[in-house]
């Protein structure tokens, strides 16, 4: 299209298309927690599809999508400003240039998306859109490994309560955003060519077809108690602050001890496990069954020597711990820390000096069940949660949204948790300090939560579940190769040609 425009408009058109791409990435969004306008997040797709349409070059179509992903993050993880200026206690002017930074950078994904599919487009809508669509979902997949990996906004999050989030199970999150981009995309390429709507159609038989399958199967039925402290993140860490916060999460659990499972979030005590012991054995004595929460440890490790990690521990009628692997940039561990350390209070918040798990870990057991344990965002990660879910009768999320404030980061973080009971046929028991804590039951629905922002206890009732989804015993791999192969026949037919 720009290219039969006069060169006088050309400006103009460009100006006008980058201020849309800007404008669909802000949108996007609004398909997620809280909102839930999920159409969106496909008509956001559908708007990028047709700009980068018309770029006359490869660099132009990776600034336009860069402009898509600059709208994407800076509305949907405005959450990050919450964390650096109110809780990293940086100034309003370097927050807000610490922001532009990750934004700048995490755009960068989707303009690689833009000028990847540039190269690859071959004028054939149906080539075009199964290539636009690979490249999207494969972008999803590298953003859950690359770095430290920032797996947010995926589209799949935002169909979770579609028909099309049945496939969950068969293919993970990046199946649903496949299906999802690829019925949008065919339904806006269909105005020209009235049978692809044939093809829009396609995800969505799918799921009608498999919607009653079931997967897994419950075995033991068990009571539980999710405790919710609410404890206020300026006075957590100070050391005066230890005892309270123990009296506090020990009165909410008096009336929670008959339960089967009690579990505390994510560092519910702030005293490390070896001090706190004492104190933890006595909660094991009180309680009919097992108590999991969260605690710092101190220890030593062959590969990077002694220091603190986060853990879980299970305490009463169980055993063992897990150590968190994936650790969050900057608020667990500092980049360039020789560099960074002690610049700003938000590159020495006093869980920076913590120290990863190993990969491979053994399940903790409560109660003669296996439990798959993601601490904070690490429920972000299908594979990962996957991985450790095949072997478990139970996912238990703790974790700690304070540094979220009252920003959509929480709502997003619980829409995120949700997906991985559904892709892993399994219930997740998600205990927070301030909110969202709840119970997700196998289908990714929510039986039960708290409110936001105050103290409580939820209560409920559960079952230990057997078998696997598809997902659980091939992961993210049959739709990697699948967008693999519909991108490489793309570029075949665009060499050929």
């Amino acid at each position: 299209m720009a290219s039969h425009l006069p060169t006088k408009l050309k400006p103009l058109n460009n100006k006008i298309l980058g201020a849309a791409a800007l404008f669909a990435g802000a949108i996007y969004p609004l398909a997620f927690a809280p909102f839930q306008w999920w159409l969106i997040a496909l008509v956001s797709g559908v708007m990028l599809y047709g700009i980068v349409q018309n770029a006359a070059t490869g660099r132009r179509a990776f600034f336009w999508a860069w402009l898509f992903g600059v709208g994407k993050y800076a509305a949907g993880a405005s959450w990050i400003y919450v964390s650096i200026h109110v809780h990293g206690q940086a100034p309003i002017p370097l927050a807000l240039m610490l922001v532009a930074v990750f934004v700048g950078g995490m755009a960068v994904f989707p303009g690689v998306y833009g000028w990847c599919w540039f190269h690859s487009r071959v004028g054939r809508p149906p080539i075009d859109v199964m290539s636009f669509v690979s490249i999207w979902v494969l972008g999803e997949w590298v953003l859950t490994w690359f770095l430290t990996g920032f797996p947010w906004l995926f589209t799949g999050y935002a169909l979770l309560d579609t028909p099309l989030a049945s496939l969950a199970p068969l293919g993970g999150v990046l199946l649903v955003s496949f299906a999802g981009l690829l019925s949008g995309l065919f339904v806006f390429e269909a105005w020209k060519r009235p049978p692809l709507l044939l093809a829009a159609a396609v995800p969505w038989l799918i799921t009608w077809l498999i919607t009653d399958q079931n997967w897994v199967s419950p075995t033991k039925q068990l009571s539980v108690a999710l405790v919710q402290g609410n404890i206020a993140q300026e006075t957590k860490w100070q050391p005066e602050s230890a005892q309270p916060i123990l009296d506090r999460y020990a009165s909410l659990s008096e009336s929670a001890w008959e339960n089967d499972l009690v579990i505390w979030p994510e560092a519910a005590i702030t005293v490390p496990y070896k001090g706190a012991l004492t104190y933890l054995k006595g909660m094991a004595d009180r309680t009919k069954g097992a108590l999991i929460l969260g605690v710092p440890v101190l220890e030593s490790a062959s590969d990077d020597g002694y220091g603190q990690r986060n853990a879980a521990v299970v305490v009463g009628d169980g055993e063992g711990r897990y150590i968190k692997r994936k650790l969050v940039p900057f608020g667990e561990f500092v980049p360039f820390e020789s560099v960074l350390r002690g610049v700003i209070t938000f590159f020495n918040l006093p869980m920076s000096t913590t120290r990863p798990g190993a990969k491979q870990q053994a399940l903790p057991t409560a109660i003669g069940l296996n439990v798959a344990i993601a601490i904070c965002y690490e429920v972000a990660y299908p594979g990962m949660v996957a991985t450790d879910a095949a072997a478990a009768n139970l996912i238990v999320n703790i974790s700690n949204d304070t540094w979220f404030g009252r920003s959509i980061g929480p709502m997003q973080h619980m829409q995120i948790a949700r997906m991985r009971a559904l892709e892993n046929g399994r219930y997740l028991l998600r205990a927070t300090n301030n909110g969202i804590t709840a119970i997700v039951a196998p289908n990714g629905k929510v039986v039960s939560q708290l409110p936001q922002f105050q103290q409580g206890v939820l209560v409920g009732q559960v079952a230990a579940m057997e078998g696997l989804t598809p997902y659980s015993r091939w992961f993210d791999m049959p739709i990697i190769l699948l967008s693999a192969f519909f991108l490489a026949v793309a570029v075949v037919v665009r060499r050929r040609n």
